[in-house]
C-alpha cells in the first residue's frame, strides 16, 4: 500500500484548498435547512471545526445576535473566555480585521488566577464561578465565550438577572453533563444576544469558531 504522505507529496494541496474542499463537502451535505445566510456562516464554521454533522439543528440564534455582535467587535469590546484554550485559540488577526486596535490584552481569562483558585478552595464552588465574579465590573457590554464552564455561564445569568449586567454578546456552548443544559436554557430565556448550542455538546473549539464566524459576518456588514 502506498504511503498517504507520499501521495500528498506527489499531489500537494495547500491548506487553503483543503479548507475550500471541506466547506464544499459541508455545503453539499444538505444540512443548512432554513438557516439564514449569516446563520449558515456560523453553523458551517462549527461543522468545519468539529466534523460533527449533527450540530446545525442544535444551534439557537438569540436576540439581535448579528447586529449586537458586529457592533461589539467594532467598538473593541473586551472578550471574556472561560478557559485558556479559548483565549489561546482566538485569532487577533481576525479581530483586527474588525477593529485594528484589538490585542491580547483585550482577551481575558482568569480561571487559572491564584486568587480565583484560593476563593474556589474556600467556597467549594468551581473556579469558573469566581472567575466570572472577578470580571463582573466590566462584563457589561463585553463579549463572553463559554465552551467549558456551565457554572460560569450560570453565574453570568445571575449577574444579568439580579444585578442588571448585560454583556453585548454571548456564546453559550459549555460541554458536559452537569448543569450544562440548564445553563444554556437560562441564556435562551434571557434577553441577551448571542448563540447557544443546545444539549450536551460544546467545547472551546466551538466557542472560538463562533467568534471567528462573527468576525466574518461583521466584516461583510456595512
Amino acid at each position: 500500500m502506498e504511503c498517504l504522505m507520499r501521495k500528498i507529496m506527489t499531489n500537494p494541496v495547500t491548506g487553503e484548498e483543503i479548507e475550500r474542499r471541506s466547506l464544499a463537502c459541508i455545503d453539499a451535505g444538505n444540512m443548512r435547512g432554513n438557516l439564514s445566510d449569516n446563520e449558515w456562516i456560523l453553523a458551517r464554521r462549527l461543522v468545519h471545526t468539529t466534523a460533527d454533522l449533527a450540530l446545525p439543528p442544535l444551534l439557537r440564534f438569540h436576540g439581535q445576535w448579528e447586529e449586537a455582535g458586529a457592533q461589539a467587535l467594532r467598538r473593541k469590546a473586551p472578550i471574556y473566555c472561560d478557559s485558556n484554550m479559548i483565549a489561546s485559540g482566538l485569532s487577533i488577526a481576525r479581530l483586527r480585521e474588525i477593529h485594528p486596535d484589538y490585542s491580547r490584552q483585550d482577551v481575558h481569562v482568569l480561571v487559572a488566577d491564584p486568587e480565583v483558585a484560593r476563593l474556589s478552595k474556600e467556597s467549594g464552588l468551581p473556579r469558573s464561578f469566581h472567575a466570572v465574579q472577578a470580571c463582573a465590573p466590566w462584563l457589561d457590554g463585553a463579549i463572553c465565550l463559554f465552551g467549558n464552564a456551565p457554572v460560569g455561564l450560570a453565574e453570568l445569568m445571575r449577574l444579568h438577572l439580579e444585578e442588571g449586567i448585560r454583556p453585548a454578546w454571548v456564546a453559550a456552548m459549555p460541554v458536559g453533563f452537569v448543569h450544562v443544559v440548564e445553563s444554556k436554557e437560562e441564556f435562551l430565556e434571557s434577553a441577551l444576544d448571542g448563540v447557544a448550542l443546545t444539549g450536551l455538546r460544546g467545547g472551546s473549539p466551538l466557542a472560538v469558531a463562533s467568534l471567528h464566524a462573527l468576525c466574518t459576518i461583521a466584516k461583510a456588514r456595512p
